[in-house]
């Protein structure tokens, strides 16, 4: 059995669809912290069980395959919930564990979540369990929220940044799925991102053709831009910003196309759709 933890966000939910185009239901279980936000799925056959990473023994029960979607924290607490689900995961006798890290992950990263997957990895790799690192491209869906203000005022205003090769939960979602289903390679994989890895001038100019009115990058030192942000807000955007001048997010990689037998989805494209 294939089982999927955090099922009710975002990617967990895209990969348990994926997956149910590829096999029976009877052979996909999900993990959610609240069941009746997933009860669709077990009326389509899905094995459903109550489980959050602190307490994961029942829900993953008979997995031989497992996705670890992150958890939403950072510091500490990620770092004691990844832990735990990963003891549970070997105490359940879990065959392989695939999980949801990042391109460029790196130890002494600006961006606090690369840190957390670097402590997560490293976890993995002394758990004894197989398990396979899948390196995420940086979220899309990121880039309308950077574009909220400037639609309003025809400026993109951020501080100096780097290419970063923006990519769909939809695509990772399938690849994903199908890792999960065709069988994975030990370790990480390839950066999995969409086509093309683009600067923040880049996303002004598509962001321009998308909505038929121009916006303009505008570059403003990291300390006025921190500023006008509210904390925790202003040190995850800040380190963003940074660690995409270091390159961790880019450049763009084909695998993700060659897994999903299609072109990863452009930005351009993507924007498009939820604009």
């Amino acid at each position: 059995m294939i089982v999927v933890t955090g099922a009710s966000g975002q990617l967990g939910r895209a990969v348990v669809e994926e997956l149910l185009s590829l096999v029976p239901a009877s052979q996909v279980g999900v993990s959610v912290r609240d069941v009746s936000k997933v009860a669709d799925l077990g009326d389509r056959g899905v094995r459903v069980r109550q489980g959050d990473y602190t307490s994961l023994e029942h829900s993953i029960e008979g997995a031989s395959s497992l996705l670890l979607v992150s958890a939403p924290l950072i510091g500490d607490a990620l770092l004691k919930t990844h832990r735990t689900a990963i003891a549970a995961a070997g105490a359940a006798g879990v065959k392989r564990v695939l999980y949801t890290s990042h391109m460029g992950v790196n130890p002494a990263s600006h961006f606090p979540p690369m840190r957390g997957h670097a402590a997560t990895e490293e976890m993995l790799a002394e758990s004894g369990l197989a398990f396979t690192v899948l390196r995420n491209g940086y979220y899309a869906t990121a880039v309308p929220m950077l574009l909220r203000q400037a639609l309003e005022t025809g400026e993109l205003r951020t501080p100096a940044d780097g290419p970063v090769a923006w990519t769909t939960h939809a695509d990772l979602a399938a690849a994903t799925a199908r890792l999960l289903v065709d069988g994975a390679d030990d370790g990480p994989t390839a950066p999995l991102t969409g086509p093309a890895a683009l600067d923040m001038a880049d996303v002004a100019v598509i962001a321009s053709r998308v909505t038929g009115r121009e916006i303009r990058h505008v570059v403003v030192p990291d300390a006025d831009y921190r500023n006008g942000l509210p904390e925790p807000a202003a040190t995850m955007l800040a380190g963003m910003f940074l660690s995409s001048r270091d390159g961790d997010f880019g450049p763009a990689d084909p695998t993700l196309a060659t897994l999903i037998g299609r072109p990863a989805t452009s930005l351009e494209d993507f924007l498009r759709q939820v604009l």
